[in-house]
């Protein structure tokens, strides 16, 4: 072998197992990989039963009901839509009604249930991704800083 062919042959190897381990990793974070949903955009998503995701909007008004034990379900809701939870364990200090907040589960099979393993508490819009931040104010929903909201009478007033 010429030296041409010796460095070619290490480059070609030193190749071989960067791609293969570039292979293994993305195959290991696919597995492991949650996708972030919102109520409304559940009815184009094609999501089976059993699937990981992450669920998120605001804890609606008047639906959290605290069950036997530590069992406690509520819906989230983004204004488009409304998804019923339910989470079994302690719930974080800042989950209330009206608050913003990240669910990890899957949807129960068979219905359209939400099971949550996890449940996160946003309490400020500064940890809430802009992108949500924006669209659950242009709809009316969240009453965060800057927002508008309807008043009684329909008409779309200032938040501060």
């Amino acid at each position: 072998m010429t030296r041409k062919q010796k460095r070619l042959a290490v480059i070609g190897g030193g190749m071989s197992f960067i791609i293969a381990a570039v292979l293994l990793i993305m195959f290991a974070f696919s597995n492991s990989v949650a996708y972030f949903y919102m109520p409304g955009d559940l009815a184009s998503a094609n999501i089976g039963p059993g699937t990981r995701i992450r669920l998120g909007g605001l804890v609606a008004d008047g639906s959290v009901v605290r069950g036997q034990g530590s069992t406690v379900t509520f819906n989230v809701t983004d204004g488009k839509g409304n998804v019923p939870v339910s989470y079994t364990g302690i719930l974080p200090d800042l989950f209330r009604e009206g608050q913003g907040v990240v669910t990890e589960g899957a949807f129960d099979p068979g219905t359209h249930h939400f099971v949550a393993d996890s449940v996160l508490a946003k309490h400020d819009e500064k940890y809430m991704p802009p992108e949500i931040a924006d669209r659950l104010k242009k709809d009316g929903v969240w009453e965060g800083e800057g927002a508008t909201a309807k008043d009684k009478q329909g008409e779309e007033t200032a938040v501060k």
